[in-house]
């Protein structure tokens, strides 16, 4: 056995103050939680927290992007040019 621990791979916990922030905002914190984390200045429990705020961030964007890819894939273009919506399975 190694040395290394291991840790199972878990969901980010819901966060209230993440679930209504719009796409871009998220992205937008996540990407200056990264910038923040590269620059390797933070403390430790200051570094931790930021990881797992920026973990449910990434979750979060990706339920929206998820969201969008379902409603874009629904609608579907006739061949007269008009626009339908597949009902989403």
């Amino acid at each position: 056995m190694s040395g290394a621990r291991q840790i199972p791979a878990t969901a980010p916990p819901a966060d209230p103050a993440v679930a209504s922030l719009s796409f871009e905002d998220a992205l937008t914190e996540l990407e200056k939680i990264v910038r923040g984390l590269e620059g390797g200045q933070q403390k430790l429990e200051d570094a931790i927290g930021a990881y797992e705020r920026g973990a449910r961030l990434r979750a979060h964007c990706e339920a929206k992007l998820a969201e969008a890819e379902a409603r874009v894939q629904a609608i579907v273009a006739a061949a007269d040019g008009s626009l339908s919506l597949r009902p989403s399975d």
